[in-house]
């Protein structure tokens, strides 16, 4: 039996950002709150829409977990999930240097990080598999 590498790495992905997407989605106002100091508790709305995003591109990631992903194979899944971590990255970092207590927002930013050099990597270099 052959289990790709990328399935792995679409599992891990659509793990994060369904878990992210789910506390986005009902208790935005308590997160955002938290990170964001100041965050007026009406603009829950705003951390709810990040989470159905964030959800939805989850599904993509877990129902494309068996394709072959990276060089020209699922490049759209491969982009999609690059331009989400390597933009939400640059944000989150930004915002991490110029806030008073960034400790959450640096090991948020690093899980971007993660993600963003591997979908790069990915996009780049070409599929990967393993025997198993």
């Amino acid at each position: 039996m052959r289990v790709r590498g990328t399935s792995l790495i679409s599992v891990a992905s659509a793990a994060v950002l369904a878990a992210g997407g789910i506390v986005l989605l009902f208790a935005s106002d308590v997160v955002l709150r938290g990170l964001v100091p100041g965050y007026p508790a009406g603009a829950a709305w705003i951390g709810q829409l990040l989470g159905a995003s964030w959800l939805g591109l989850a599904a993509l990631n877990w129902l494309n977990r068996s394709s072959v992903l990276g060089g020209i194979y699922g490049r759209p899944v491969v982009c999609a999930n690059l331009t989400l971590y390597f933009v939400g990255m640059l944000v989150v970092l930004k915002a991490a240097a110029g806030s008073p207590s960034p400790g959450a927002l640096w090991v948020i930013g690093a899980v971007l990080l993660l993600f963003a050099v591997v979908y790069g990597w990915l996009l780049f270099r070409g599929p990967i598999e393993r025997e198993h």
